[in-house]
């Protein structure tokens, strides 16, 4: 492995106190929560976005000031510091207009790091499972009395009050305590929660005590265009992982994370996860009942059931369980909390019933999957959980493509995770970030041609409104509706959800 940067200095946090600063794109759900962490760190805070949301609403509500035009660069004079969102251009003109007057200017990961510092800082990683994990650790912990600071890239009915009070508002935030009110760690600095994305390389600002990493494998291959290239950043992050002296612990999985390349030098104490017999925590999951627990040295630590369907959400469950026993959380309740978990919001998320007209009803899914293994896995879930082809009934996916050189680098994989649907259909691919020249490289045709050659039943169908109309003649009484996609594809879903209604 190439040399790695050292480990910054952990000692003195960053102070945000006497910074008074402008977050652009401040209605994103991780910059509305930093927003949020900077005021209580004593920043004065503002920010702009596009345009207005329930989350810039309730930022104003909430006393912070929030502009939404963009265009002339209008930045406070008194202005110290500037944040700027991960979906901020280059040439935006707000982001131009600080930097002509020379202030300073973080990204949204940056500043997220430099939060972690002063904080017992927990951060969870892997190409799959991030938001889901992170919100049953940041519910267990909730629920186990020990108020994280969490930051989530997914909305959450649980997370503000825990799995086992009545819902709350959907949230991506919540604000905790400094320092810990509870537990053996009682004392020490906060928990600061938050999931680490690997696109762009964002988690090597992180500076974690606690980590975890769930997997491996090739993805956001326009940024690092080889699976060693992904491995490496993987590797980077490990070593970010505070040294074993300072409490640091790298929870990874046994198999499929690359484990041995990518825990290489690392300072913190690695430990692995999985169902393996050689794991230091060992899952045991019977998906018939969704019976799980987890277990250390042959002994259950903590014991639940599942109310989310799928292996993969036993895993994260299992990752989450894990996390939070090292934090010093009581085994009971994260097993009570994690059976009470419901899920979060785009991820294998029930939406309802539809009755149709001839009679019966189909039950329709939201999922946000846009890679290979998580198409499968939740396929597979759902195929297993609903069990439609044992009424005489088929399991229908919409997937929307997310990105033309993913699909065009994954193209095999993905012809191949759909063989537990009867029928796919799939619009347009979903065009963000890729160049216009990648963009003519391959279509949606292309994989509805690999999924025939391998005996799917599938078509390509656009607009999203043609897709509705389609579904309306195909459904019929006892069938399971997905529709997956990290685009706005979950239109179609509700679209076809509210025509029942008219």
């Amino acid at each position: 492995m190439p040399s790695i940067r050292a480990q910054p200095a952990r000692t003195t946090p960053d102070s945000f106190a006497n910074a008074s600063a402008y977050l652009i794109g401040i209605g994103g759900c991780g910059m509305a929560g930093l927003a949020r962490m900077l005021r209580t760190r004593g920043a004065a805070v503002v920010g702009s976005d596009a345009h207005p949301s329930p989350t810039t609403a309730a930022l104003q509500r909430d006393g912070i000031a929030v502009a939404f035009d963009q265009s002339a660069g209008r930045i406070p004079d008194d202005c110290s510091l500037v944040v700027a969102s991960a979906a901020i251009k280059p040439d935006h003109p707000e982001l131009l207009a600080a930097q002509s007057r020379g202030l300073p200017t973080l990204t949204y990961a940056e500043a997220l790091g430099r939060c972690m510092l002063g904080r017992t800082a927990v951060a969870v990683a892997g190409t799959h499972g991030k938001s889901t994990t992170t919100a049953m650790l940041g519910v267990a912990l909730v629920d186990a009395g020990l108020d994280p600071t969490v930051i989530v890239g997914a909305t959450c009915s649980q997370l503000e009050l825990g799995a086992l009070a009545p819902a709350a508002n959907r949230a991506g935030f919540r604000l905790g305590a400094n320092p810990i009110p509870s537990g053996p760690l009682q004392g020490r600095p906060g928990i600061l929660l938050a999931e680490a994305c690997e696109f762009n390389r964002s988690f090597h600002n992180y500076n974690p005590t606690l980590a975890s990493i769930s997997s491996v494998e090739a993805d956001h291959l326009d940024i690092y265009g080889s699976l060693d290239a992904v491995v490496e950043a993987f590797h980077e992050f490990a070593l970010r992982v505070a040294p074993e002296s300072d409490g640091g612990r790298l929870l990874i999985a046994h198999d499929g994370a690359h484990r041995r390349e990518v825990t290489a030098g690392a300072r913190a104490r690695v430990e692995t996860i999985g169902f393996s017999p050689q794991a230091d925590w060992r899952i045991a999951f019977d998906p018939a009942s969704r019976r799980a627990a987890l277990l250390r040295d042959g002994a259950p630590v903590v014991e639940w059931s599942m109310r989310i369907p799928g292996v993969h959400n036993a895993v994260n469950a299992a990752t989450a369980a894990a996390l939070a026993s090292m934090l010093g959380a009581d085994p009971a309740s994260i097993g009570r909390s994690l059976s009470a978990f419901a899920g979060v919001d785009r991820r294998t998320q029930f939406l309802g019933e539809r009755p149709l007209r001839s009679g019966g009803v189909v039950r329709i899914y939201d999922d946000y999957g846009h890679h290979p293994t998580e198409v499968e896995s939740t396929l597979h879930a759902l195929a297993d959980f609903e069990r439609p082809r044992d009424r005489g009934a088929r399991l229908i996916c919409v997937f929307q493509p997310h990105q033309h050189s993913r699909t065009r680098h994954l193209l095999s994989e993905f012809a191949a995770a759909f063989s537990d649907a009867d029928i796919v259909i799939v619009p347009p691919i979903y065009f963000v970030r890729d160049s216009l020249e990648e963009k003519q490289k391959v279509t949606a045709a292309d994989l509805v041609d690999r999924l025939r050659q391998r005996g799917v039943r599938a078509m390509h169908l656009h607009p999203f409104e043609a897709i509705v109309e389609q579904l309306e003649n195909l459904c019929r009484d006892g069938d399971v509706l997905v529709v997956m996609g990290a685009g706005p594809v979950d239109e179609i879903a509700h679209a076809y959800l509210a025509a029942a209604r008219r």
